[in-house]
């Protein structure tokens, strides 16, 4: 499952494919279904013991990626970002364009060409264009137009030591493992949100929460893992093999206090691996449901990922796997949790 859902194209704002692939799969599941008008979905499973409490689980469908915004007289492709991309790992990457597919490869002029200066700078994303083969702007666009959306093509594969590699796997990880989740009855009702168009700024989410406006929600998400080569231990946000990692607090959100001690408390009693995640860096869509209408009880719980927002991201299955099992688990024993009473 993890492999074909990141082997889907679904950039933010254009999540159809993974939207339509994730409703032929799961809404059998569900006791309701909804597709709001953002193009999130929600699904309801009633609990077996239903109690006045409303929880919630968010993962998004979007990744990062590119939109044309203009086509050279010579045909070449002009794009811009969607979502946060570093410029400097863009060259030669081969990507897909528009609903058809369209292979492309993002150059620039040739190194020879380059001045002195140019070539010790790092170069910007408005200074690149796709090369997809065409001769002339009537050629190109044919084929491509203007905001037609603009994937990586990255496969799927497995490394050595349970690693993987692959594309947007921030944060089709967290979309497989609720996926998953959603083949089990739980005590308490749960709404399992497919969020999109998180990476450009929790959109859904923030309209998704204010919808359902839950009590309690799990954000399951990707985070970066900085155990590379050349990076002091101190600076390891979280590192792969140790598990799933839980946010204190990051730029947008803090883990609610209450919350974060009970999937800590559930992940001992279990016997499962996590870590925490140890800079405060980044944000996702706990910011949106947290400041929402309800003021959710928010946690967030992401799996460590190598090489974040680019198309070979690298980590690790046994974290995948503690993540879901850990998820599980809360969720069994989520009608337990009694935060203590707001002053």
């Amino acid at each position: 499952m993890l492999k074909i859902l990141s082997e889907l194209n679904g950039v933010s704002g254009n999540e159809k494919i993974v939207a339509d692939f994730i409703l032929s799969q799961v809404s059998d599941l569900a006791d309701e279904t909804i597709c709001d008008s953002m193009g999130n979905l929600i699904f309801l499973k009633k609990g077996k013991k239903p109690n006045s409490k409303k929880v919630a689980l968010f993962a998004h469908m979007d990744e990062v990626g590119f939109i044309v915004t203009d086509i050279t007289d010579d045909g070449y492709i002009k794009f811009a970002q969607v979502g946060g991309l570093d410029d400097r790992i863009l060259l030669t990457q081969k990507v897909k364009i528009g609903k058809n597919a369209i292979d492309g490869v993002i150059g620039i002029k040739a190194v020879h060409l380059q001045t002195k200066d140019e070539r010790g700078k790092v170069i910007k994303t408005d200074e690149m264009y796709i090369d997809i083969g065409a001769t002339s702007a009537e050629d190109a666009k044919k084929y491509v137009s203007k905001g037609d959306y603009i994937s990586f093509q990255s496969e799927f594969v497995w490394l050595h030591n349970m690693r993987f590699k692959g594309k947007a796997i921030d944060d089709r990880a967290g979309c497989a493992i609720m996926m998953e989740l959603m083949k089990e009855k739980y005590d308490s009702d749960v709404y399992f949100c497919f969020t999109v168009q998180e990476e450009t700024g929790l959109r859904g989410a923030s309209v998704l929460s204010r919808r359902i406006n839950p009590d309690v929600a799990l954000v399951f998400e990707a985070t970066t893992a900085s155990d590379t080569a050349f990076i002091p231990k101190h600076l390891h946000a979280t590192t792969l093999g140790k598990g799933p990692a839980i946010t204190m607090m990051d730029k947008g959100s803090y883990s609610n206090i209450a919350l974060k001690e009970f999937v800590v408390s559930v992940a001992n009693d279990r016997g499962i691996d996590f870590q925490y995640k140890l800079t405060a860096n980044g944000g996702n869509d706990a910011r949106a449901v947290q400041t929402g209408a309800s003021g959710a009880k928010v946690c967030s719980v992401s799996l460590p990922c190598r090489y974040i927002h680019s198309p070979s991201c690298v980590a690790d299955l046994r974290d995948y796997e503690n993540m879901k099992k850990l998820a599980r688990a809360v969720l069994n024993e989520i009608h337990n949790f009694e935060p203590e009473p707001e002053e």
